[in-house]
């Protein structure tokens, strides 16, 4: 990944230049910047994949570089680092990954680092829009909004959506998060992979693995990935899902 480093203060530029050049994976790019103007001008021919960014700065200041990058198709990642930290709600509001207060400590850069080389937000809305934003068809991934920030989660890792009230519990190979979609929404959109066993739950097709009738009439669905755990199908929907896995 490359990184460039934006700082009005030489002495700053040269300690994060020799901290990123201490981690695996990260190449300092040069020139540096020292100012904003600079900063836009060597984003433009660099195209580095990160950028260190100060706030404080002469002329252009950190947050109005980030501002402008927000406007381009596909802005690097920007993690701003200062001597301030009363900025760091203005700094996620023009998508900043990361906020480091100086004196910066290496594990923490390393942990922005790594956070930065997730998709960035023009990535993220490429991936998350909906079909007819584009066009195109169905997401190839779902987000959600959780402590971490956004999750992206592949669809092929989804094994079921449940609503319940206002949200959408989507059951994933490494846990759940909760979705502000509609469980129709999500039906209409991938209704290839996803089969409907109940009014509020979708399951993928794929995960599939048998119905079993419990003693007092009532039908279970187990999923790959439950660890045995059961789903409950309502009685309108069990011819469809018998017809489903008689075809699969």
């Amino acid at each position: 990944m490359n990184v460039l480093i934006v700082d009005d203060e030489p002495l700053a530029r040269e300690r994060l230049s020799r901290l990123v050049g201490e981690l695996d994976g990260y190449r300092v790019l040069e020139p540096s910047a020292s100012n904003g103007e600079e900063a836009l001008a060597l984003i433009d021919s660099l195209k580095p994949d990160i950028v260190l960014l100060d706030i404080r700065m002469p002329g252009l200041d950190g947050l109005q570089v980030a501002a402008r990058l927000c406007e381009r198709e596909a802005p690097p990642a920007v993690i701003f680092c200062t001597a301030h930290d009363e900025f760091a709600l203005e700094a996620f509001q023009v998508s900043a990954v990361g906020y480091l207060v100086k004196p910066v400590r290496k594990e923490d850069l390393l942990e922005a680092l790594k956070k930065a080389e997730r998709p960035n937000r023009v990535q993220l809305a490429a991936l998350t829009r909906a079909p007819a934003d584009t066009g195109a068809g169905p997401r190839s991934h779902i987000s959600a909004r959780t402590r971490k920030g956004i999750e992206l989660i592949p669809l092929d890792q989804v094994i079921f959506f449940i609503a319940d009230h206002k949200y959408v519990t989507l059951r994933h190979e490494a846990g759940e998060v909760l979705l502000d979609e509609p469980l129709k929404a999500l039906e209409d959109e991938f209704g290839e992979r996803f089969v409907r066993i109940h009014r509020n739950a979708l399951v993928a097709r794929e995960r599939i693995e048998r119905l079993q009738r419990t003693p007092l009439g009532h039908f279970q669905l187990f999923l790959k990935g439950l660890n045995g755990d059961a789903l409950t199908v309502s009685r309108r929907h069990v011819a469809g899902v018998r017809k489903l896995m008689h075809n699969l």
